[in-house]
């Protein structure tokens, strides 16, 4: 039986561990539409704000045990990322062997199909282990009109002492121009992820108990 009772990922400050919607939201659009007169650009900031609160509606509906995000305005121009944690069992007797994740992750869910740029790989995460990871740029389909296409990175932690049990960082951003700015830090955050007790102990891999810890829990 797993001693694991919580999880706890360090996000960056300027993320809200709420949905992006309200108040700061609003703060921040009004900012990113001031910053320019083209109206294609504000057409294409409205856009992305209306993508944001569908993406985090989006991950509540779905079970996110976490979902936090930022939309943070910068002097290149609005960066947005949401980040979410969900609760994945595969089916008894089923390994997470490469074919199961390639069916499972990674795939536009506008169209069903995987995006050309998916890698499917494994990560290294300081605290959990050699994992699996998949990225790609999806097409997301938010609600009946609005398709979305974000980089994606789903990494799968299998949940200490058990073999059917994982849980799923999944992190995402409309800015496609970053890439690889935004991959590394996607697996930065990633790599902060650790398993805890109800007493906050950290739990390795093999279940056993290491030390205390602090970050962002659920």
């Amino acid at each position: 039986m797993s001693t694991a009772q919580r999880f706890l990922l360090d996000i960056p400050d300027s993320w809200e561990q709420v949905d992006l919607s309200g108040e700061e939201l609003a703060r921040t659009r009004a900012q990113a539409l001031a910053s320019t007169d083209d109206p294609r650009e504000k057409a294409r900031i409205n856009d992305m704000f209306r993508q944001g609160r569908e993406v985090t509606r989006a991950a509540r509906r779905y079970g996110a045990l976490l979902a936090a995000g930022t939309a943070t305005m910068y002097t290149e121009g609005l960066f947005m990322a949401y980040g979410m944690v969900f609760a994945v069992s595969t089916p008894k007797g089923e390994e997470l062997t490469l074919p199961v994740l390639s069916a499972r992750l990674g795939v536009s869910s506008a169209n069903g199909v995987a995006p050309k740029d998916r890698v499917i790989t494994s990560a290294k995460v300081p605290h959990v282990g050699t994992v699996a990871r998949v990225t790609g740029t999806e097409v997301t389909r938010l609600t009946g009109d609005i398709d979305v296409k974000l980089l994606t990175m789903h990494t799968m932690m299998p949940v200490p002492g058990s073999t059917e049990d994982f849980l799923v960082v999944t992190l995402a951003s409309p800015n496609l121009p970053l890439k690889n700015e935004v991959y590394d830090l996607f697996d930065a955050i990633t790599c902060t992820f650790r398993f805890v007790t109800d007493d906050g102990v950290q739990v390795s891999p093999d279940g056993a108990g290491t030390a205390g810890s602090e970050g962002v829990a659920a």
